[in-house]
């Protein structure tokens, strides 16, 4: 369409990111896909209350996810996790990833260039992990790790079967050359 996001003629608004969450100390970036609906009126990433990141990440270093956005951003952090989404802008429907269309990339590989000890990249869900592979060329140096989605759209899996399959981002921080 003409104009390119948020410039079409159909319904759906167009959506922004937020910055990454990203410090010198990080060693894998997390990638998720837009902020949805409610992330975006209260401008944190994964805000919605039945969205399992927090309690997830948490959770694989064996603590309680603090109801304080900062502290949950100094936690990943100090834990040497990044957050960004794959898209910068993009058409969506509500929240429903399924319907993202006429999506710009944020700039990841820049991302990527700035910090050369992220060492992992971690899908928030198939579908940033489809429109990361849409728009970038896997770097082979890095590590990626197709993870369910934390999202409440995504419920056919239970906590403990998605905490199961997230303990490889832990893993990936675990291994040896890891500050």
């Amino acid at each position: 369409m003409r104009g390119g996001p948020g410039h079409s003629a159909s319904a759906a608004p167009a959506k922004r990111s937020f910055p990454a969450v990203v410090d010198a100390r990080a060693r894998v970036l997390v990638l998720g896909t837009l902020p949805g609906e409610e992330s975006l009126r209260r401008q944190q990433y994964y805000a919605h209350p039945r969205n399992r990141f927090w309690r997830i990440v948490f959770a694989l270093f064996d603590a309680t996810p603090p109801s304080d956005y900062a502290q949950r951003l100094a936690f990943v952090a100090a834990h040497r996790i990044a957050l960004w989404d794959v898209c910068e802008i993009g058409e969506r429907e509500m929240s429903a990833d399924t319907t993202i269309r006429l999506e710009r990339p944020n700039a990841i590989d820049q991302l990527l260039d700035e910090h050369p000890l992220i060492r992992a990249l971690a899908f928030n869900g198939t579908t940033a992990q489809r429109l990361y592979d849409r728009h970038f060329a896997r770097r082979p140096a890095l590590t990626y790790l197709a993870l369910p989605s934390t999202s409440p759209a995504h419920a056919t899996i239970g906590f403990s079967a998605k905490l199961a399959r997230w303990t490889a981002l832990r893993q990936v921080l675990e291994q040896p050359g890891s500050p």
